[in-house]
Formats: structure tokens, sequence, C-alpha cells
């Protein structure tokens, strides 16, 4: 299965503020963990939400707004996408992920759906068309 894990945002990464270079070494050695057991399939930290927009859609209409957001606390700081073959053995590999932000911080896991989720027809088979046209470009 794969999951996507969030980090969630703080003031701290709302503000800009990079990791340490401890927390940097010990982030990289946890996902060098991850990579090796063949877990980790992608993963990145973003940044502050006011170098970024939304597009808000509503009544056939899309309104971009910029950033910066204020619901720090619903805002995301980073992401990984991780294989795992259940939710139960993802939470046991991330209760052992370094400090995210200086006096904690907060992940939400998240399964994905897999193309084998939907049912066939025309929809799923341009959604199959693409996944291999994709997996074909790496």
């Amino acid at each position: 299965m794969r999951f996507m894990v969030i980090v969630k945002a703080s003031k701290d990464s709302e503000a800009g503020k990079m990791p340490t270079q401890k927390q940097l070494a010990d982030m990289g050695k946890f996902n060098e963990e991850m990579v090796k057991a063949g877990m980790m399939l992608d993963g990145a930290g973003l940044k502050p939400s006011s170098k970024g927009a939304r597009i808000v859609f509503k009544g056939g209409k899309a309104t971009v707004v910029d950033g910066p957001f204020p619901e720090t606390e619903q805002l995301v700081a980073g992401y990984w996408i991780i294989q795992a073959k259940s939710l139960e053995e993802l939470k046991e590999w991330m209760k052992r992920c370094p400090e995210l932000h200086d006096g904690g911080g907060e992940l939400e896991i998240r399964p994905l759906y897999e193309l084998s989720d939907f049912e066939p027809g025309e929809g799923l088979k341009i959604h199959e068309k693409l996944d291999a046209e994709m997996k074909s470009q790496k």
C-alpha cells in the first residue's frame, strides 16, 4: 500500500526558518533507513505558504488566492510518499521520526487510492494510460 505522510506546518516553517544541521542530518539518516527498507518513494520539504497560491473553485469559476495563509495548523510543511505493508507498519516507522520542528511537530498519515480501487470504465482507462506514460518518463 502507498501512503502520504503529511508534515504539518509550524510557526517556524511558515516563517521560512531552515532546519539546523543536526535536524537535517537526523532526518537524512531516518530517510536513508526508509530508502534502504524499500519504503520511501518520494519526499520533500515545502517552502512557506507565502511563496505559494491556492486555486479556489466555486460556482464554475476558478479564483487565485496568493499566500501566505493564516491557518498555520492546517498547512503542510512537507511530505513523504511511502510504500508499506500496512498502516500499522507505517505508524511504527513514523514514531521513530526525528523531531520535525523545534518543540515538536505533527504528522498525518493517509492511504493513497490505487487505480485498482476504481471501477473499470472509460475514466479508469484514461488514468491507466497516464500512469503508464508517467512511469515510462522516469
